[in-house]
């Protein structure tokens, strides 16, 4: 490690050198006598340098302490040279009617109102409109502007991100207008002038023999503990995937059998609870020797400080057999849905437990008072049920409310019209 006394007698040479201190911080000697504390790291796979002052104006302590810090955010998995870019951005746009200055005002509005997932995804959206609107003064941006962008992200073959990045771009207007700074949308007058997007239901299992084979190859998973629990509990409560990974022992009453997640985790920002079947408490309480000691109860493998990988579970899956075209973590919610409709429990009662957003503000009044009985017996019947299906050939019907005995040859009035929306 470098000492201050090294530091002084540093000569500059015909061409730059550079010599280490410790954990990638380097001190750069320039021909003309200038010196400069630089960060080396890896990125992506990529190597990187970040600059962190001159010296002596920054001292060996402080470009420690810098260094730190740009470690600090490259753990989090975050790039330190494009924060500090995005940080110089948001200093500069932060003066004046400019489209990024509004953008950002009205996306740090939104924080408090979306998921971090869709905070993040906006954030990500307006990176395909920042650098090249961000500067400009909200009331002159013109529509053909607006649709320059959108066509070269279509250019890409991204039309669902095409329609999404036009939508923010209208809600910031929208906000412009009512703040006073802009007196009209130009996005508005882009309709129709883009493709439009070809949608395809989410992946998914619903046969019942498959399903019942789905559910003998999670059983016979030979991965990781953790991530075997997590396929078996995934279809057991089919929450959206973000939220099983994330899910923390302190929401958890076992001896309720309920799982509570907070607002600020939900995509519509509200707490739900899940009511847990026996089946699904007994892989809870199996886990608790091994991950119960800390926060998460699928944590990551290589740090007990964050839940484990989005993509564990697809991956597990793909172990498994099953392509992404096939099955997928979100997809236990489709088979859920598909199957509890078919079954003849009630639209409403699934609904709210998948924690679909209720557009009407009374019905959604009331089922936030209600169903919770309902739910419960729902919860239990269907883990009843899939415990049916791990017996191949053993493919029977639930009767709604009735429960399930092994080799039952009830069957349920259909819905006529089951619930085959799209699983958000």
């Amino acid at each position: 490690m470098l000492t201050a006394v090294q530091l002084s007698v540093l000569k500059p040479r015909a061409t730059i050198y550079r010599v280490a201190d410790a954990a990638g911080l380097c001190i750069e000697v320039r021909p003309d006598g200038g010196r400069s504390w630089r960060y080396r790291y890896r990125f992506a796979g990529n190597a990187r340098m970040l600059s962190l002052g001159a010296y002596p104006q920054i001292s060996l302590a402080d470009a420690r302490k810098r260094r730190d810090e740009a470690r600090n955010v490259l753990q989090s998995g975050r790039d330190p040279s494009s924060e500090r870019k995005a940080d110089k951005l948001r200093v500069k746009l932060s003066v004046g009617n400019t489209f990024g200055a509004i953008a950002l005002e009205w996306l740090e509005q939104q924080r408090g109102k979306l998921a971090n997932i869709t905070y993040r995804k906006s954030e990500w959206l307006f990176s395909f409109v920042l650098p090249a609107l961000g500067a400009r003064p909200i009331a002159d941006i013109t529509a053909p502007e607006i649709l320059a962008i959108l066509r070269g992200i279509e250019a890409r073959g991204a039309h669902e991100t095409a329609h999404r990045v036009k939508q923010r771009i209208g809600q910031v207007f929208r906000y412009a207008i009512a703040t006073g700074r802009a007196e009209r949308d130009p996005s508005n007058d882009l309709r129709g002038a883009l493709a439009p997007v070809v949608t395809s239901p989410r992946s998914a299992v619903t046969d019942p023999k498959e399903v019942s084979e789905l559910l003998c190859a999670i059983d016979g998973y030979e991965g990781q503990p953790v991530t075997m629990a997590a396929l078996k509990l995934a279809p057991l409560v089919f929450a959206r995937p973000g939220n099983l990974r994330a899910m923390e022992w302190s929401e958890l009453d076992l001896d309720s059998r309920e799982w509570r997640i907070p607002a600020h985790k939900m995509k519509v920002r509200e707490a739900h609870v899940i009511p847990l079947a026996k089946q699904a408490v007994s892989i809870l309480r199996g886990l608790q020797s091994l991950t119960g000691n800390g926060s998460y109860v699928f944590p990551s493998l290589r740090t007990g400080r964050r839940p484990m990988s989005e993509n564990t579970i697809n991956a597990a899956l793909r172990r498994l057999g099953y392509d992404k075209d096939t099955m997928t973590g979100h997809g236990f919610r489709a088979l859920a849905s598909t199957r509890l409709n078919e079954l003849g429990w009630a639209p409403d009662v699934i609904e709210r437990q998948l924690a679909h957003a209720e557009r009407n503000k009374v019905r959604a009044a009331y089922n936030r008072a209600s169903y919770m009985a309902e739910r419960r017996k729902m919860m239990q019947a269907w883990a009843d049920y899939l415990d049916s299906l791990r017996v191949r050939g053993n493919v029977v019907k639930l009767a709604r409310g009735t429960p399930h005995a092994r080799g039952s040859s009830s069957t349920p009035r259909a819905q006529s019209a089951p619930a085959r929306r799209a699983h958000r």
